[in-house]
């Protein structure tokens, strides 16, 4: 007779214990043991509990190939979820581990590897249930999935986590309309500054409330800001956009101009010109309106980054005016909320939703059905994929829907969201989601104080570098790669299936080397990690004050500077409807999860390896280092910029 300890581990969250019957089969290379019914006196397969039993069996099994478990019903049914299980073999040999960290639900049974990752599909489990959905046309594919609900479960919100989303929705969606109406919401301009009652919210954005109407708070945004993806250097003026040198002559440094700074390399672009035409939402029977404006910045050796010239539309006219610096200082100020404006839609839209979020789901979709849990890809992966496919479905059902918040309070809500993200999907590429491919193509190498391009590439080198390890460590040479038949068929799924209809988005069908396989991996981490915190974290600082960035326009936007009057702003803004939404929509999605994992913490330890748990330690330490000098960068200065300090960043898109 041989004897075997196995210990089993529940999960820690609400409701993971179960009552019901479990099972084990230990599998072996020279046979199995019988099923064994894993029962100690009292309670077992509580919340977080570690129990441990032993399973006898008639002879030895060999080396053990995999666990199976089985779930049966007792009186009522009870889901279980198993964190992992760990077999001594008799003798005291090595304990090894078999990672789980899975539901089982109903009368069921599941096969378990050890931990050590494997490429073959022998003795495989099968992968999850996961079909491909078109849920509009021109945007990538998601899951198939009408809500939450129709998810799997080890895709779905742990309880705590729902209990807590629902909750700040609900207080974020009734609680400041009530408050509102409760303290008459002022919403009055006192010497030129748009000041909200201190009752509603306890703001966290007090520097943007002080600062939004300065020149180079308005820069720095630009950079630093919820969309620092936008800004470009100016090579050559558009055509379309008539400045000439004497009109920003003032905004100038002391002997210089317009041509020698274009030379320099000193003057930026921002043109957002995928908002020339989209249809415009129409609130409670009112009509909204946006701009596509073109904004030219420069890089002043005193002043830093600041605006020299604004024009609202793509086509220059009587009727489209240059607003300048020295106009009257309403005009000014009105033109900059109106690219404020267009920055709220982008970045949402386009740099939030469907450059991360969207994004990051094609890979969550095909890494279900394709890669099986004890695929060493899968194993990377798994961490940074947690609850984006819930998180997704209701940003679905919640925010872009035809009845969601977006519909009700902005001004690219209902078919204008649609095609705007459609506009920009065309333009998607596969290296622009590289960082370091994105600053080279937007010529953004020598823009000073440009904290988000810094951060991101030091955030970049470091996944890359450990992402490069651990396939190094999985795969010896380019061909291991190539004869990977589940990571090809992952592959295809990623570029035939989520990102369709994109002849020009540069990513091949097909995995041929080691470099290609890290370089695709890093972007995938790098974008539901570094990338969705710059674009995420930061938006209630840069959004709950209202005029900073408005959500949507009331007014057409001026087409006469002298016109503009304090009057005309404030018709133009949102109202307080809606201004409450904004502020409280950006307070529930850029607020800190109070289940967060940082970047670099793997509480689900699917790698058992010793190699594989230094590379892990070392991108830790790497991660530890940034830290230091993100917070020593950061010291003394007036504003912070923290949204990429890796104890801020997620391991995944949460929220």
């Amino acid at each position: 007779m041989e004897v075997y300890t196995v210990t089993v581990a529940t999960g820690t969250s609400e409701y993971s214990g179960t009552n019901n019957y479990i099972y084990v089969t230990l599998v072996g290379e020279e046979g199995e043991s019988e099923r064994t019914l894993l029962d100690n006196p009292g309670l077992d397969f509580c919340r977080g509990a570690v129990d441990q039993y032993k399973v006898t069996t008639h002879s030895h099994l060999g080396s053990l190939l995999l666990v199976r478990l089985q779930k049966q019903r007792y009186w009522l049914e009870d889901n279980w979820f198993c964190r992992y299980v760990t077999v001594e073999p008799p003798g005291g040999d090595k304990v090894l581990t078999f990672p789980c960290y899975r539901w089982l639900i109903g009368d069921v049974e599941v096969e378990i590897r050890e931990g050590t990752g494997r490429k073959d599909s022998k003795h495989s489990e099968s992968t999850p249930n996961g079909q491909w959905v078109t849920w509009a046309p021109g945007i990538p594919r998601c899951i198939d999935a009408k809500t939450e609900a129709d998810l799997p479960q080890d895709a779905r919100f742990d309880n705590e986590k729902r209990s807590d989303f629902e909750h700040s929705l609900h207080y974020a969606s009734h609680g400041v309309h009530r408050k509102g109406r409760d303290f008459a919401f002022l919403y009055t301009f006192t010497h030129q500054v748009y000041s909200l009652t201190q009752h509603v919210y306890a703001f966290d954005s007090e520097y943007c409330m002080e600062h939004w109407k300065e020149d180079s708070f308005f820069g720095y945004q630009c950079m630093n800001g919820c969309n620092p993806r936008m800004i470009k250097r100016c090579k050559k003026l558009p055509d379309n956009f008539p400045v000439v040198a004497d009109m920003v002559q003032s905004s100038m440094a002391p002997r210089t101009n317009l041509d020698k700074e274009l030379k320099a390399g000193n003057i930026y672009l921002l043109d957002y010109v995928l908002l020339d035409g989209i249809p415009t939402n129409t609130i409670r029977g009112k009509p909204q309106y946006i701009a596509a404006p073109l904004c030219l910045l420069y890089q002043h050796p005193d002043n830093g980054l600041i605006p020299i010239a604004i024009q609202l539309e793509q086509t220059p006219g009587l009727d489209t005016p240059i607003f300048l610096p020295r106009d009257p200082p309403l005009a000014w100020l009105l033109a900059k909320m109106w690219v404020r404006h267009a920055e709220f839609q982008v970045f949402q839209l386009l740099s939030h939703l469907l450059r991360t979020h969207l994004v990051v789901e094609v890979f969550c979709v095909a890494t279900l059905r394709q890669l099986p849990a004890v695929h060493p890809i899968y194993k990377l992966l798994a961490p940074h994929l947690r609850y984006t496919l819930e998180i997704n479905c209701r940003g679905r059902t919640q925010l872009i829907s035809p009845n969601g918040i977006f519909k009700r309070v902005v001004s690219t809500g209902g078919d204008g969201l649609l095609i705007l993200s459609q506009r920009e999907y065309k333009e998607l590429t596969y290296c622009s989601l590289q960082p370091t491919n994105d600053f080279t193509d937007r010529g953004v190498s020598q823009l000073k104080n440009y904290f988000y391009r810094e951060h991101s590439l030091m955030m970049w080198e470091a996944i890359l570098s450990f992402v490069s390890g651990m396939v190094s460590l999985f795969y010896q040479s380019d061909q291991d790669v190539q004869e990977d038949l589940e990571l090809q068929a992952w592959i295809r799924d990623i570029s035939q299936e989520g990102f369709t209809e994109l002849p020009n988005f540069g990513l091949s069908s097909t995995l041929s080397t080691r470099e290609e396989l890290s370089t695709l991996l890093s972007v995938s981490i790098f974008t539901s990690t570094a990338q969705h915190a710059a674009t995420n974290n930061g938006q209630f600082d840069w959004c709950a004050w209202v005029p900073n960035t408005p959500c949507t326009m009331r007014h057409p936007p001026p087409t006469d500077k002298d016109a503009v009057t304090m009057e005309m702003i404030m018709a133009t803004l949102p109202d307080v409807s809606q201004s409450c939404v904004q502020m409280a929509i950006t307070w529930h999605l850029g607020r800190a999860q109070p289940d967060a994992i940082p970047l670099g913490k793997y509480t689900e330890e699917h790698f058992t390896e010793k190699r594989a748990r230094e590379l892990i330690d070392r991108f830790r330490a790497e991660l530890k280092e940034i830290e230091g000098h993100i917070m020593s960068q950061n010291e003394g200065l007036e504003l912070q910029y923290l949204y990429l300090l890796p104890s801020r960043v997620e391991n995944s898109i949460t929220i």
